[in-house]
Parts: structure tokens; C-alpha cells; sequence
């Protein structure tokens, strides 16, 4: 079995590898062909290590030593067991819709080859992140994925806007990762040890000491360390300004680092790390409390949005901060299962904009849509099955996933739950809105794209098409290419949810998660949980199911039947809609303080330390300096014969005199 382990992560790299160096022998169809056919040998070997898994099969061990130092081995080895088989399967079969969907999307790029490879390395990377065994190849993972989403986000690196927008996801990146590090270090210096399973052996033991310098509990201070890592890559406020601007690359990337695989890492990771977690309460409660701040501010923010790709990427944080929210309230099945459902609807919005974006000519605001219900079908239908699983209504999956972490937060017993909960409500009510905005905005009422383009020609967003098209827009159906990984990806987005029973409450996890007995929100839940049709009928009489549904009949009150209101709505908000249009001055306050200081900074080092020290006093100064000695020296080597006589007398005279002294 370890050979058909190394093929899942090594399969995708091979098709990066040739797309890469030889996609101009290959041509399009030869690098879409074979980094297709890696990520499609991933995804069959991930089901079938999946059918092992399930047989009772778990591997943990090393398959290569890179080097052992002080005790420390820094080893490549793979941990295959359920946690792990669920990310393999959600990451390979995402991966393989969206390298699909790419043939259509990306078909009059000049970067195709390119292109390719860089998502199929992305999956390399993703799958070395999930089936780690030891904090050094998480750590590979980590940073590679990091890396590679840089090169995706830039992807159209002629665009002023995509540079500055993979530069702030890599520094905000380097923020989070910082604070990553120092918690595998302090792993590293206390447990002795870099392998999961040693570390978490000896985690009894780690919560009696304390760390040196601050004084704190050390499993406190590793575990909110490396949730600050989960911060910056799962964009959890206030490390989350970097994932809207990503909406600077092609949309299928948007659908791969945004739905299934690099902002859940940070999830991923903490629930992997559950065994450490449990055992502090004081970085529970810091989780949930970040946690339930994204769910509900960036949903305000994703309501003020015009640009289709940045509402589903607001919704992308707000649903990111749901899945926090319960990994801080001990229900880290939960939190990957809403991963897991989360991913197939998204994936389906994401794509499915990118499906609108063609139609339009790529054109994004939304303003400029209208009335393309009749014009694009499937890519309708798709996203409205996309729209009501994100607003948690039954029997789609996100329903069955999100009334579990609204329960579970319910159900904590950790500080800051209380806050978590009303923030994770008034968040239901908010992403009905902001889910059937979109679909009501886009598809429904006035066909807005003709007169835009009479008035205002292509538009403000002009940028965005990179593909040649200009002229009256006339919407039409994206080509198969691209519908059909949209269909096959809404069939999970309804069904995937109906697994609950078995995945939350069947004890699917084994021992990959780890839940104190201090924390009993999911027993009671297990408990209380009496089948998908009796939730769903109990759902019907909750709270969160009534303020969905008012979130999305208030959309369509707005947008559908007064399309007039949201104008004047917005005219009397007054400061309340400009801080969301702000998006809480965020953006505007990293520019002034950490690129505006950047700028001093720089600025300081060039006139003091560079033109006054580094010129003025090292290079000019020793220049000077040699040039005004060589000067004296020259007073003395004249080349006239009396002078040396002279100098000879004097240092006889002055000899003697000392001798005598």
C-alpha cells in the first residue's frame, strides 16, 4: 500500500512537471491530458485507500529520511487514516472539476500550459499537507501551497491589480506562518520530537509545563500559535484581507484554493491537532471568538458587494469562520464536515460565476447582469443549488452541516461561546441575504447588460477581460466543458449532507480526532440526533431555518419585487454602508500603516543608511580618507634628494635624543 500512497501527491506532480517543462511540446490538449490523467489517478487511488480505510486499515510511518539532527528526525512520512482519507477524496475530486472546467475557462489564454501546471502542482502540494505524519512535511505543505497560490493569484501578472493582490496574500501569508513556525519550534524544544503521533503521546505531560519566556502555559502558547497559522491561511479576521483580492486570478483558481483545499488547511490542521487543543481552554476560547467575528462581519461585507467573485469569496470567509467557530467549540468532526460540504457548494458558486463571467464577456459586476435565468439554464440551475446550500436551507448539504455548528456553539462550555452563538445566528440571516442577492441580481429581473454597454461600453471592469471579446454582450451557455463539472459537483452539494449520520455521529473518525470528557456538546448531540428526515423536521422549527428563509425572501423583496429599495436603503445607512464598502477600513489602514511605513522605512534606510551611510561615510568617506593621507604621504615621497637628506638628519637628531633619554 505504501506505493499506491506515494503515487496520489507524486501522480499530480509528474503532470505539473511535464506541463511545465515540456508544455510547448506537448501543446494544450497534451498538458490538459496529462495533468488530467495525474489528478484522475489521485482521485482513484484516494477511493480506494478510502475502501481500505474503512476495512480497518490505518498506515502511520516514514517513507524517507531527510536528515536527523540533535535527536530530531526530519523524515517525508504519511498518516493515512479517516480525517486523512476525507481530505484526499474532497481535494482530488474538486481538483479533477476544476482541471476540467479549465479546458473551457482557460481555452484562449496564452498561459494555458502554464496554467495547468500550476494547479496540478497545487494538488501535489495539497495532498502532501493532508497526508503528513510529522510537522516538517506539514510544514512542506504548508508553505508550498502558499507559494503556489502566489503564482496562481498573479497568474495574469501584467495586471498591476493581480501583482499587488498575490504580494498581500503572500505577506499576510508570512504573517500567519510566522506565528506557525514558532509553535513547531516550541513542539520541537519541549516534546523532542516533530512526529505527530510522539508529540501527541507526550501531550499529558506537556500541559503541566510552562513556556520560559512568557510564562504561559505551554500547550496554551503552542496551540495559539499555531491557530495564528490557520488564521493567516483559512483568512480568519484579522489575517482575512488577502482573500478577497485573490479574486484577481482566473476563476478556477478561486474554485480550488477558496472551496476545498488552501483556506481549509488552516481547519484541517487544528482538527489534526485536536489532541493538543483539547487540553486548553484558553485557545478553545480564542478560536471561537475569531471564529464567530468572521462568520458575521464578513457576511455584512459580502451584502454591499457588486463584483460576482468577491460576494462568493465574503461568503467563502464568512463559511471559513462557521468551521472555526466549531473547532473552538470542540466539534472538529463537525467543523471537517461542513469542510467537506462547503467545498461541493462552493465550488459550484465559484465555477459557476466563472461559467456567468463567460457569458458575459468577462464582464463581473453584477449591476451590468440581469434577466440571464432564460440565457444560461444549467449554469442557473447549478448556482441556485450552489445559493440555497450556502444559506443552510433543507435538504441541501450545507443545511445539515451548519445547524450542526450552530448547535455545537450552542452546546460549548468554553468563554466567548455566548458571543459565538448570537454572532453564528445573526449570520444565518445574513448569508440568506447575500446568497439570493446574488442569484436574484444576476439571473432575474431587468436584463441590465445591454443597456450597460450602450451606455457606458464595456465597462469599468474592462481589466478583466483578457480573452479579446468586445462589443454588445449576448449571453449564452458555457460549452460542456464547463456545465458539466457545474452538475457534477451539485449532486454532493444536495446529497453529501445526508451523511450525517454516519460521519458525525457513527463514529467515522476513530481515534483522528480526539474529544476531552470535559466537553460534551457532541455526545449530547449524538444523543439527540434521530435520523437526516428527523432533523430536517426539526430544523423547520428552529431559528436558524426562519432566518435563513427571512434572509432569502428579503433578497427577493429587494431585488425581485422593489428593486428601487436597495438604493434608497443604502442612501440612509449613511456610514453604516460606507464602512461595509470599506469593508471596516481594513484595507485602507494596512496601505497607510504597513505600506505606508514600509514606504518610511524604506525611504529612511535609502537617504540615512544608504546615500549618507553606506555613500557618504563607507564608500565616499574611505575614498576621502585614503585620498587625504595619500596626500601627506606625497608631501613626504617627493623624489628631491635634499628633502630625503633633510629627513635622514632630522631622525639621526631625534634618535639620539631619545637614545640619550
Amino acid at each position: 500500500m505504501k506505493t499506491l500512497y506515494l503515487l496520489v501527491p507524486l501522480a499530480p506532480l509528474a503532470g505539473a512537471i511535464l506541463a511545465g517543462f515540456f508544455g510547448k511540446i506537448l501543446g494544450r490538449t497534451g498538458s490538459h491530458v496529462v495533468t488530467i490523467l495525474g489528478v484522475t489517478i489521485s482521485f482513484v487511488l484516494s477511493i480506494l485507500i478510502y475502501q481500505d480505510v474503512q476495512a480497518g486499515n490505518v498506515f502511520n510511518g516514514a517513507v524517507y529520511t531527510w536528515m536527523e539532527s540533535g535527536g530530531l528526525k526530519f523524515e517525508i512520512g504519511f498518516l493515512i487514516d479517516p480525517l486523512t482519507v476525507m481530505m484526499m477524496l474532497v481535494v482530488t475530486f474538486v481538483s479533477l472539476m476544476v482541471h476540467v472546467y479549465t479546458i473551457g475557462y482557460m481555452a484562449e489564454d496564452p498561459g494555458y500550459q502554464r496554467f495547468f501546471s500550476y494547479i496540478s502542482l497545487f494538488t501535489f502540494s495539497m495532498l502532501m499537507l493532508v497526508m503528513s505524519n510529522n510537522f516538517v512535511q506539514l510544514f512542506f505543505g504548508w508553505e508550498a501551497v502558499g507559494l503556489v497560490s502566489y503564482l496562481l493569484i498573479g497568474f495574469w501578472y501584467t495586471r498591476p491589480t493581480a501583482i499587488y493582490a498575490n504580494l498581500k496574500a503572500f505577506l499576510v501569508n508570512r504573517v500567519g506562518d510566522f506565528g506557525f513556525l514558532l509553535g513547531i519550534g516550541l513542539i520541537a524544544a519541549y516534546a523532542g520530537s516533530l512526529d505527530y503521533a510522539e508529540v501527541f503521546a507526550k501531550r499529558n505531560e506537556l500541559a503541566t509545563l510552562t513556556e520560559t519566556v512568557t510564562g504561559w502555559p505551554l500547550i496554551t502558547a503552542v496551540c495559539i500559535c499555531l491557530f495564528i497559522g490557520a488564521m493567516g491561511k483559512s483568512a480568519q479576521f484579522p489575517l482575512h484581507v488577502w482573500l478577497p483580492d485573490s479574486m484577481e486570478g482566473p476563476t478556477p483558481i478561486s474554485a480550488l484554493i477558496h472551496a476545498a483545499t488552501m483556506v481549509t488547511a488552516g481547519i484541517f490542521m487544528v482538527s489534526r491537532m485536536s489532541p493538543l487543543f483539547e487540553l486548553s481552554d484558553t485557545a478553545l476560547s480564542f478560536v471561537i471568538v475569531i471564529g464567530a467575528i468572521t462568520t458575521l462581519f464578513m457576511a455584512l461585507i459580502a451584502i454591499v458587494q457588486t463584483d460576482i467573485k468577491r460576494v462568493v469569496a465574503y461568503s467563502t470567509l464568512s463559511q471559513l469562520g462557521y468551521m472555526t467557530m466549531a473547532l473552538g467549540a470542540s466539534a472538529y468532526s463537525v467543523a471537517i464536515f461542513h469542510l467537506m460540504t462547503h467545498a461541493f457548494f462552493k465550488a459550484v458558486l465559484f465555477l459557476g460565476a466563472g461559467s456567468v463571467i463567460i457569458a458575459m464577456h468577462h464582464e463581473q459586476d453584477m449591476r451590468k447582469m440581469g434577466g440571464l435565468r432564460k440565457y444560461l439554464p444549467i449554469t442557473y440551475a447549478t448556482m441556485l443549488i450552489g445559493a440555497i446550500a450556502n444559506a443552510g436551507l433543507p435538504p441541501f448539504a450545507g443545511f445539515f452541516s451548519k445547524d450542526s455548528i450552530i448547535e455545537a456553539v450552542h452546546l460549548a462550555n468554553v468563554p466567548g461561546a455566548g458571543f459565538a452563538y448570537f454572532c453564528a445566528l445573526a449570520a444565518v440571516f445574513v448569508g440568506g441575504l447575500y446568497s439570493f442577492r446574488l442569484i436574484f441580481f444576476t439571473f432575474h429581473g431587468e436584463e441590465r447588460f445591454r443597456k450597460a454597454h450602450d451606455d457606458h461600453g464595456h465597462g469599468h471592469d474592462a481589466h478583466h477581460d483578457d480573452h479579446g471579446h468586445h462589443g454588445p454582450v449576448e449571453p449564452h451557455e458555457s460549452p460542456k466543458v464547463v456545465t458539466v463539472p457545474l452538475i457534477l459537483l451539485s449532486i454532493p452539494a444536495i446529497v453529501s449532507g445526508w451523511l450525517i449520520g454516519t460521519i458525525l455521529y457513527g463514529n467515522w473518525f476513530g481515534d483522528s480526532i480526539v474529544i476531552s470528557a470535559a466537553h460534551t456538546g457532541m455526545a449530547t448531540m449524538a444523543a439527540q440526533f434521530h435520523g437526516v428526515f428527523g432533523m430536517m423536521l426539526h430544523g423547520a422549527m428552529t431559528l436558524p431555518f426562519w432566518l435563513a428563509l427571512a434572509g432569502a425572501a428579503t433578497a427577493w423583496y429587494l431585488y425581485i419585487v422593489r428593486p428601487d429599495l436597495p438604493a434608497v436603503i443604502k442612501a440612509k445607512s449613511g456610514v453604516l454602508a460606507t464602512i461595509l464598502e470599506e469593508k471596516y477600513g481594513f484595507d485602507r489602514f494596512n496601505d497607510w500603516f504597513f505600506a505606508g511605513g514600509a514606504r518610511l522605512l524604506g525611504r529612511g534606510l535609502w537617504k540615512g543608511g544608504d546615500q549618507v551611510l553606506i555613500d557618504g561615510v563607507m564608500v565616499n568617506g574611505s575614498a576621502g580618507a585614503v585620498g587625504w593621507i595619500s596626500g601627506l604621504v606625497r608631501l613626504i615621497q617627493s623624489g628631491r634628494i635634499y628633502q630625503y637628506a633633510f629627513g635622514m638628519i632630522f631622525g639621526v637628531v631625534a634618535l639620539l635624543t631619545f637614545w640619550r633619554a
